[in-house]
């Protein structure tokens, strides 16, 4: 059975694409080893998604490789 992994030192940081309106944010957290937690930034007590350092990088390049077509 997974379980929990500890956020009390998560370091979180909003998107650079969110704004201060109450629009679409997203927090990630990237100080943790070998995980990536993701969570919206307008509810920071509600549920946050794990992703691995392997699968965040792989989303990531491919929203980058998007961008540039």
């Amino acid at each position: 059975m997974p379980t929990t992994p500890d956020l009390s030192t998560a370091a979180w940081r909003k998107s650079s694409h969110s704004n201060n309106n109450g629009g679409n944010c997203v927090e990630v957290a990237d100080n943790l080893p070998g995980i990536v937690p993701v969570r919206d930034s307008k509810n920071p007590d509600g549920p946050v998604l794990i992703f691995t350092d392997n699968s965040w990088s792989t989303f990531i390049a491919s929203l980058k490789k998007e961008a540039r077509m």
